[in-house]
């Protein structure tokens, strides 16, 4: 853990601007630390709808901030779902389709906060982008049981939790062998009791995910979901299809762990295969999210949008500024097949302690890219999915997974992913709807100095005067009619909402 510690120091010191000297003239200036700490009182934050599908467990539970002990309750709640009052969970079934909006109510010694949450029982889940962590990015395959239970206890202890990272999700390693008479996927050793691990997760309000694959191996060379048959035991062949394939029965064997997520991987995704297992986990009787992965053909965009609630449209992310802008930037033809229900995903976030397993470094990103990177992917309803260490959190990088306001604009309710709507030159200019009326909007400088980026009334298809607020410093800037410009850091954003004077 020193080596931890150093690099948390260093990075701290680079940040608040410690260094003096012709080194730090010549460094490009960074952001620190922009949000302020939440208030005292209680704030209900995170996703305002929630779907389900009728018979399926039912599981939410309402992220808020502000000072504990914190009790809560719910007015409008639909017969079969119940309030835990102290954990703030919402469980039970809907027997049911239909809209039923609730008012949520948090309560401490420093106040009181309503919302409302609109539950939607119907054909649809995942109405906003998921929010949790993978463990690919920090453990690669080396994963195990207890590393998953420290992350679950992680996300809850760091308070992430509490703005609405939800997905605890276990990704290839975990497989063993598969054995009669149904063939479907066993948990290695290091995994002695899915169940029981699900249970653990969900006991803590969060939701459990997992890895899978169509081909007879994964990625890591584990058991996948094809095979060839040999005197009862399955035997491995090196990425290819196989005559006999297992969709039917991992699904009805995720359903009975309790999986809340499924990651099915393989590449180029191919809409048979993605059917298959899309219909078999619709016939568990469980809600799976279905996230197909990775660089699944944009030809296929429409079929992706019907079949998945999410698909990669990439390969793997790496940590470095070509990679973040490089698939950040050019998301933009992938937008028509955005909404909710459905998502266009760019990959995992590439932030924190990460290293592919074991060894952990820091992200090689600036602060400057990681501002801009967690911007970006929330203008564009991307998946929000941790890949770091979430036992080894610095102030920094948690001060950039709660930002409330920034994460409201990836969990807005309308489901709009965003839009270029400017570029000049290193220059760009992304929009995004909201279901209130206002815009976000981010100033984006790929320079490598500090630019002016200046976004036009004409390019949102507005006028008139309109207040705007900064979202990473939670700060109103005053009243614009026309435009608004701001200075942008090297590798950069200023992220806005631009709404109508009231």
């Amino acid at each position: 853990m020193a080596h931890r510690g150093l690099a948390r120091a260093l990075c701290m010191f680079v940040l608040l601007g410690a260094c003096a000297g012709p080194l730090a003239a010549a460094r490009p200036e960074q952001y620190g630390i922009l949000t302020p700490p939440p208030p005292p009182e209680p704030r209900i934050v995170g996703a305002r709808i929630f779907g389900v599908r009728p018979g399926s467990p039912f599981l939410f539970t309402i992220p808020a901030t502000g000072e504990r002990p914190m009790t809560f309750a719910a007015k409008g709640l639909p017969d079969g779902l119940a309030l835990d009052a102290k954990t703030g969970r919402i469980t039970g079934r809907l027997s049911k389709r239909g809209e039923h909006t609730v008012t949520l109510i948090a309560t401490s010694a420093a106040g009181t906060c309503r919302r409302r949450l609109r539950i939607v029982a119907g054909d649809r889940i995942a109405l906003t982008p998921p929010m949790g962590w993978n463990s690919w990015n920090c453990w690669g395959p080396a994963i195990d049981e207890e590393k998953i239970r420290d992350a679950a206890d992680a996300m809850v202890h760091s308070g992430l939790a509490g703005h609405g990272w939800t997905y605890i999700n276990i990704d290839d390693g975990w497989q063993g062998r598969r054995m009669p008479p149904e063939y479907a996927l066993h948990a290695k050793d290091r995994f002695p009791d899915m169940k029981a691990l699900s249970r653990y997760v969900h006991g803590l309000g969060l939701k459990i995910g997992i890895y899978s694959t169509p081909w007879k191996t994964s990625y890591a060379g584990y058991t996948g979901g094809s095979a060839d048959l040999d005197d009862g035991r399955v035997t491995k062949k090196a990425h290819a299809f196989g005559a006999v394939s297992f969709e039917d029965a991992d699904a009805r064997r995720f359903a009975a762990w309790g999986i809340d997520y499924l990651k099915y991987d393989w590449k180029p995704n191919d809409v048979p295969h993605a059917r298959r297992m899309a219909d078999a986990l619709r016939a568990a009787g469980r809600d799976i999210v279905f996230s197909l992965s990775n660089s699944a053909p944009f030809e296929l965009a429409r079929e992706w949008s019907r079949l998945a609630n999410c698909w990669r449209t990439t390969g793997d992310l790496a940590d470095t500024w070509a990679s973040v802008s490089g698939v950040g930037f050019s998301q933009d033809r992938w937008r028509p097949f955005a909404g909710p229900g459905h998502w266009n995903d760019p990959d995992m976030l590439v932030i924190g302690h990460v290293g592919w397993g074991p060894s952990l470094r820091p992200t090689a990103l600036t602060p400057n890219e990681q501002v801009t990177h967690i911007s970006l992917w929330c203008l564009l309803a991307a998946p929000l999915l941790l890949g770091c260490d979430l036992d080894g959190l610095d102030d920094f990088t948690l001060n950039l997974l709660t930002n409330d306001e920034v994460l409201a604009v990836d969990q807005d309710p309308l489901g709009r992913q965003a839009a270029r709507v400017g570029v000049d030159g290193p220059l760009e200019v992304w929009a995004k709807d909201a279901e209130d009326g206002s815009v976000a909007v981010g100033l984006f400088n790929r320079d490598s100095r500090p630019r002016t980026v200046t976004v036009r009334w004409s390019d949102l298809g507005i006028n008139g005067p309109h207040t705007v607020r900064d979202l990473w410093r939670q700060k109103d800037l005053g009243v614009f009619d026309g435009a608004f410009s701001a200075r942008v850091l090297v590798h950069g954003v200023v992220l806005v909402r631009i709404a109508p004077r009231k």
